[in-house]
């Protein structure tokens, strides 16, 4: 987790058990999953990345895309564009209105640049809240910028990640 989000994070809880944190977190999801979506990408058996939607979360921007990870030994492969597919793919099957959106950290450029080339556009910026509430996790006050894609059906042909 800390690749990106160096410098906006505190030091002390990326370099404390955040394994242990994200554990918790993702137990609570997978739990409970109500209205969601997660898909998985493996490459030779291995898991390179995943998404996870969380369907109708806001009523002007639609589905929230909560977490798009790829490994980075897999960036530029093709695997960040299948799982938006995927995503959008959800979306547009389980939801009346095809909206989607996610935030993204206003320092993670490549991020940015990506979300950018796959047909996504920044509406506005906002602070980012403290990992579990705790503002203590964060470095003073970053910033995270909100990327929609008004309809998700556009994202079948977007570029690498």
């Amino acid at each position: 987790m800390g690749r990106h989000y160096r410098g906006a994070y505190a030091d002390s809880f990326l370099d404390g058990d955040i394994d242990a944190d994200r554990r918790e977190v993702w137990a609570k999801r997978l739990a409970d999953p109500g209205e969601t979506a997660t898909v998985l990408a493996e490459y030779d058996g291995r898991l390179a990345g995943f998404v996870h939607v969380m369907f109708d979360r806001d009523p002007r921007w639609g589905s929230l895309v909560d977490n798009l990870h790829v490994d980075y030994r897999h960036h530029r492969g093709g695997i960040g564009t299948e799982l938006m597919a995927r995503a959008a793919r959800a979306v547009t099957d389980h939801v009346g209105d095809n909206a989607m959106y996610l935030w993204v950290l206003e320092q993670n450029t490549r991020a940015r640049e990506f979300y950018r080339a796959a047909g996504g556009e920044a509406v506005e910026t906002s602070t980012v809240p403290p990992p579990g509430g705790d503002p203590t996790r964060l470095n003073g006050t970053p910033t995270c910028l909100r990327i929609v894609w008004p309809d998700a059906s556009t994202l079948g042909h977007t570029t690498s990640q």
